[in-house]
């Protein structure tokens, strides 16, 4: 493994300080929870080595919300960061090919890197309006291609595939003989009809997720993956023993508090985070300099400036962090050029994201 840390990472605003920050309109999810917020509290926990899969209450929460699943084909990991390492490190090696749509989550990318396989790119075009083309994914495989990743909805844009292109790559990764990974962190966050989770049309596709995004508790470190293939489940499980044994037996309860309130969780935050999207809507459509793929999950979306190629995107980046108090997530975090940025529209307050989307229009015209 050649680690180097990720550019997302380094830039990150805790990174930064958050002190230094005004308008944080650079976060990923929705904003961080209390326990008191959601009506949890600890309860007495022996504090021992917990079920290396995962608590199996907590695993029977996340296997229902789709038909097929059983809680045996879902693996409890440190966050979704954790679950895409051990899929990574558990299917690719250095002579091995993977199949990767960008812009993408960074470890979705790094972690490959760092094992040194070949990565092939399908670039979503803002012309497209983000989609994916399942014939480039077709197109950029290769006889040992292992791995096909993809986010839905999607990091950074918020689009979201449709059914018939969910199960075309499904077909794909099943003919060719790979895997198909679909990291569905935002899943829950979706604002028309919710996709089936991919592991659940197939034993080629594993799918990721966690309680950080949708649910605001990214302190808990709590996500999982999803495969139905037994014999590739053990592999994962032997890779988290091996990197932690277990998870935290308090995180987990936390959890699984959070899940069995789900749905009425779920059903307040939404229409929110709605009107939230319908904020930024509102400001693109009398900011003439700023334009986006309007998301259909999520809580961020991936906006371009209309600038002239003379206009100094550093500087405007700098200006509007240092002089505006205004932070959000470059392109260049995504390995995009410097006219799009990552905005959240779910972690800051009403007015701070208000405040944030006129300092942008403000740094514009400097």
């Amino acid at each position: 493994m050649n680690y180097t840390r990720m550019v997302i990472e380094k830039e990150a605003p805790e990174e930064y300080g958050y002190d230094r920050i005004r308008f944080n309109l650079s976060e990923s999810s929705i904003a961080d929870q209390k326990l008191s917020d959601i009506g949890l509290s600890l309860p007495d926990l022996t504090l021992f080595y917990g079920e290396h899969r995962g608590d199996k209450d907590l695993r029977a929460l996340i296997a229902a919300q789709d038909a097929g699943v059983s809680p045996d084909d879902v693996l409890v990991t440190a966050g979704a960061a954790g679950a895409l390492f051990i899929i990574s490190t558990s299917l690719l090696s250095a002579s091995d090919h993977l199949v990767v749509i960008r812009p993408n989550y960074a470890t979705n990318i790094e972690t490959p890197r760092a094992i040194g396989c070949a990565i092939s790119f399908v670039d979503l075009a803002f012309e497209d309006g983000f989609a994916i083309d399942v014939e480039a994914v077709r197109a950029a495989m290769r006889p040992n291609t292992k791995l096909i990743s993809v986010t839905c909805p999607h990091n950074p844009t918020g689009t979201m595939m449709g059914q018939t292109d969910l199960d075309a790559l499904v077909a794909l990764a099943e003919t060719s003989g790979c895997h198909l990974l679909v990291d569905e962190t935002y899943r829950d966050l979706s604002y028309g009809r919710r996709l089936p989770s991919a592991a659940s049309l197939s034993t080629k596709a594993i799918s990721v997720a966690s309680l950080s995004k949708a649910f605001g508790i990214p302190g808990i470190r709590i996500g999982w993956l999803i495969t139905r293939d037994p014999a590739l489940q053990e592999t994962f499980l032997a890779a988290k023993e091996q990197i932690g044994i277990c998870g935290s037996v308090i995180d987990e309860g936390i959890a699984r508090g959070m899940l069995e309130r789900r749905d009425a969780f779920l059903g307040a935050l939404l229409p929110e985070m709605a009107k939230r999207r319908d904020i930024v809507q509102a400001w693109i459509d009398r900011e003439p300099l700023v334009d986006w793929v309007r998301p259909e999950g999520g809580v961020v979306g991936f906006p371009r400036l209309n600038v002239e190629p003379g206009f100094d995107l550093d500087r405007f980046y700098v200006n509007l962090l240092e002089n505006h108090g205004t932070y959000v997530g470059p392109g260049h975090w995504f390995e995009m050029e410097k006219r799009f940025f990552r905005v959240g529209f779910g972690w800051p307050t009403e007015a701070e994201l208000r405040g944030g989307l006129d300092a942008i229009s403000a740094a514009l015209r400097q």
